[in-house]
């Protein structure tokens, strides 16, 4: 179901609440000038649920603490051209 909404100036001063309104699932048409022209609609975007990418596709793949370690010092420098 379509809720309209009586002008542009209405949908800035009430855009929280129409967002929230296509979040539950209804869309919301904004609409123009005197003759009230349907001119854009706001709807819901399905969400991305936890789309994984290449080798972390893999359910059994396990990202270890220690990724988050820094790099010792030579390799770091290799990474900023400093050396071979």
């Amino acid at each position: 179901m379509a809720n309209r909404c009586r002008c542009l100036l209405e949908a800035k001063t009430k855009l929280s609440e129409l967002v929230k309104k296509a979040q539950a699932g209804e869309m919301v048409i904004l609409t123009s000038g005197r003759k009230k022209r349907p001119v854009a609609k706001i709807e819901a975007i399905e969400p991305v649920k936890n789309k994984r990418i290449g080798f972390m596709e893999d359910p059994n793949f396990v990202l270890l603490d220690s990724f988050w370690d820094p790099l010792p010092e030579d390799e770091l420098r290799l990474w900023n051209g400093e050396g071979k």
